[in-house]
């Protein structure tokens, strides 16, 4: 391994032994807790512009595998773990080196993820540079460092999302025979999904709920999308600022009271925007599989997965028509919200990820609801 070097807008340095690609990658620096799930954050594109810090020490003992993916590719820009292990599993196809340095994408072990945590804790993410060249200047790479562009202003949705429409089928896997029987009827609703940045698992679970999807490109406008008659419409998650989304935002309120719609992440501040609210950037945002949401209509609080460095202003929102439905019980933050008057909601994490592990999953049922109520009417 040659060495690898960390370096942050604010000076520091962080060293350490390079793997995955000899590259030099830039991007905003941002820590994710979760425990397992590491190619899933690998390959998300909202991770699009960024560099990811695991706080779990040990990544890479059950290797990756072609099933797991999230999407084409990776999106991660670099990747920053404490140890790196040689993959252990009967799923296994490659190990995590041999995954990055496929993909081209540098990595650094034996880094003090604990020291570059708790500086992003108390100053906020930061823009930096990951190299694992040999004869890389520190000093150099923070003056760099200080020139990557901010995650604030940044439209980084379009720039991952399909540049073409197309069908998906996909289903979650079998279970118990009541879910044979559902995965087996054909379809019940017609769905269109707009990708900013979509994981797979999301429309595995659409499906799963009995849509036919179109997933159809960032910048579709209301019109195509009513052309293809759907029942439903979903806003994906993604990457960057909601805030430059303006020709998404809308036509999402175009679409709002004519159809059913229903938000995941970015998607939830997209339809903020579109209702008059306002998003802001959160000092170092939420990444990880342990974050407790209070469902406030039904007083139960479930364990979710969420990636997001924005945030919906609940001051900024016309609570007289919506309603504030979820609450994220370690800041406070808004997590979801739904329309009064018309068939539309969305939140904040994921439920798709398994989080809890199912505490969420009923948001994709209530969505299919949604839409077999609107078909009756």
């Amino acid at each position: 391994m040659n060495t690898a070097i960390l370096a942050l807008e604010d000076g520091a340095i962080f060293e350490g032994l390079g793997f995955g690609a000899p590259a030099e990658s830039q991007g905003e620096v941002v820590f994710n807790t979760s425990l397992t799930g590491y190619q899933e954050i690998f390959t998300d594109p909202s991770y699009s512009g960024q560099i990811v810090c695991l706080t779990n020490p040990q990544i890479g003992n059950y290797g990756t595998n072609d099933a797991d993916d999230e999407a084409v590719r990776p999106f991660i820009e670099g990747l920053l773990v404490r140890e790196v292990s040689a993959a252990s599993n009967w799923r296994s196809e490659r190990g995590a080196d041999e995954y990055l340095k496929r993909h081209r994408i540098p990595a650094s072990a034996e880094i003090d993820t604990r020291a570059l945590v708790r500086r992003l804790r108390t100053k906020g993410s930061l823009r930096g540079i990951l190299s694992t060249l040999p004869g890389a200047d520190p000093k150099e790479l923070v003056e760099r460092a200080r020139l990557v562009p901010s995650m604030a202003g940044l439209d980084l949705a379009t720039r991952v999302s399909t540049k073409s429409q197309y069908p998906w089928t996909e289903t979650i896997g079998l279970g118990s025979p009541s879910e044979i029987l559902r995965a087996v009827t054909p379809p019940e609703f017609n769905v269109v999904a707009y990708d900013f940045g979509i994981k797979r698992n999301i429309l595995r679970c659409l499906a799963h709920a009995g849509a036919r999807l179109t997933v159809v490109p960032a910048g579709t406008t209301a019109e195509d999308v009513m052309a293809l008659k759907p029942d439903g419409v979903f806003l994906s998650n993604g990457p960057g600022d909601p805030e430059p989304l303006d020709f998404q935002a809308k036509q999402i309120s175009a679409l709002i009271g004519r159809v059913p719609m229903f938000g995941i992440c970015l998607g939830h501040q997209i339809m903020g925007l579109a209702l008059g609210g306002k998003t802001y950037k959160l000092k170092f945002g939420h990444r990880g599989g342990n974050h407790p949401v209070l469902n406030k209509l039904t007083n139960q609080v479930e364990i979710t997965v969420q990636n997001h460095g924005f945030a919906v202003d609940p001051d900024s929102l016309n609570q007289n028509r919506l309603e504030l439905t979820h609450v994220n019980l370690n800041d406070q933050t808004l997590e979801g919200f739904r329309h009064r008057e018309h068939p539309a909601f969305c939140v904040q994490y994921h439920p798709e990820a398994s989080p809890g592990p199912h505490d969420s999953q009923y948001l994709f049922d209530d969505f299919a609801q949604l839409m077999r109520d609107w078909k009756k009417a």
